[in-house]
């Protein structure tokens, strides 16, 4: 897992080659981003006097307590290519800081 803070957003990235993009369960629950993958693959194969079958299966979980500054209520991002899952989460905007106003004593 990469992550990439810009001034905008985070950019999170999983490497997940031979999954296909509905392979993939992410969600945020409670300021906590999870993702799962899982794939599984069942061959079989007849010849003259014997059959074989084949299974796969590969399943990854990863959780992740995100920052304060990430914007939960803002639409997340997912893209999946060539074997990577991107995620783009937006920020909070950041707080202007208020203004200093000096008080006179008398």
């Amino acid at each position: 897992m990469n992550v990439k803070e810009n001034p905008t957003d985070f950019q999170i990235e999983f490497a997940a080659p031979g999954f296909s993009k509905e392979d993939f369960e992410v969600s945020i629950d409670n300021d906590i981003l999870h993702v799962s993958g899982e794939k599984s693959k069942e061959k079989e194969q007849e010849d003259d006097n014997y059959s074989r079958k084949e299974f796969s299966y590969n399943t990854f979980k990863r959780s992740l307590k995100l920052p304060a500054s990430v914007n939960t209520e803002k639409e997340a991002q997912a893209t999946y290519k060539d074997g990577i899952l991107k995620l783009q989460l937006s920020k909070k905007e950041a707080e202007k800081p208020s203004n200093r106003k000096r008080i006179e004593v008398k």
